[in-house]
């Protein structure tokens, strides 16, 4: 919420009148608790054997700069740095993650060795746009959603890991075939999109041989939503510090969401056990 708005509505709640100052002290304080809880936040992602990353545009100062995010199920970490480059979700993911890394055709993804799960949403979107644009490639259009249907089916099945590998092999084979004609078409309306399936074939179908990851890029989509939303109202951030805030407490209460906790009541329990770390320490 806007600062302003946080403050009309402590006044007509509690009748509490409170400057803007004080509010961003406030902030600025809880995220200073909630630092460690950040961090563990950040740790269980790292460790997590799937995760999804979006970014989108935010502003500081009157900057434009970038709002990265990292999610699993059951965390959010948000991240804001001025450039969109691969060595900003390299740092993000600090080379101890291992799992899937769910993602759209973003290049600054590339970098990322371990497997990942191309968006089929994207994908599948950009085809529709195309097709509206040039009904000469419908048919083309209708072979990949086929294809895409049975990798959907292929995932559901109940067979061994070995099963899922040829699977998803099979799959990558038949994909290949569709896109294969067009890539040296230079008059063929979907060749820009035959040249992105052949360059990430091996990871369009990593679902089908890990049926518990996603096949779009929903997730992370999910988790930036808010940001966008919250960008259009205030317009971004300040300062540095201002933009730390925001994530960090974007991070802790999206994480307390996907959690089903109440948020006062798990913000207050971390205010507390803050406190009290503080109070051991200087004794």
């Amino acid at each position: 919420m806007p600062q302003r708005l946080i403050q009309k509505l402590l006044n007509g709640l509690f009748e509490l009148h409170i400057s803007i100052g004080e509010i961003n002290e406030v902030l600025h304080r809880v995220s200073d608790w909630a630092k460690p809880m950040v961090c563990d936040i950040l740790r269980k992602i790292r460790g997590s054997p799937d995760a999804n990353a979006d970014e989108t545009g935010w502003r500081e100062d009157g900057i434009n700069g970038y709002l990265w995010s990292v999610s699993t199920g059951t965390e959010r970490f948000y991240y804001f740095h001025r450039r969109r480059a691969a060595r900003i979700i390299r740092h993000i993911l600090g080379g101890k993650f291992f799992g899937v890394l769910g993602c759209d055709f973003y290049k600054g993804y590339d970098w990322y060795l371990g497997p990942k799960q191309r968006c089929w949403v994207h994908l599948l979107r950009d085809i529709k746009k195309l097709v509206e644009k040039d009904a000469s490639a419908s048919l083309w259009a209708d072979r990949v959603h086929d294809i895409y249907k049975a990798a959907k089916k292929a995932a559901r099945r109940k067979v061994t890991g070995a099963t899922r590998v040829l699977l998803r092999e099979a799959l990558a084979e038949r994909l290949l075939l569709v896109a294969e004609p067009y890539l040296k078409d230079k008059d063929a309306p979907q060749r820009v999109l035959a040249k992105r399936i052949c360059q990430y074939l091996p990871e369009l179908f990593t679902f089908v041989e890990h049926p518990q990851v996603a096949s779009g890029n929903n997730a992370a989509e999910r988790a930036i939503r808010p940001a966008v939303i919250a960008r259009k109202i205030s317009g971004g951030t300040r300062s540095a510090r201002g933009s730390q805030t925001k994530t960090r407490l974007m991070s802790i209460f999206a994480t307390w969401s996907l959690q089903s906790k109440e948020p006062i009541a798990a913000c207050t329990r971390m205010i507390v056990a803050a406190n009290t770390r503080n109070a051991i320490a200087m004794q």
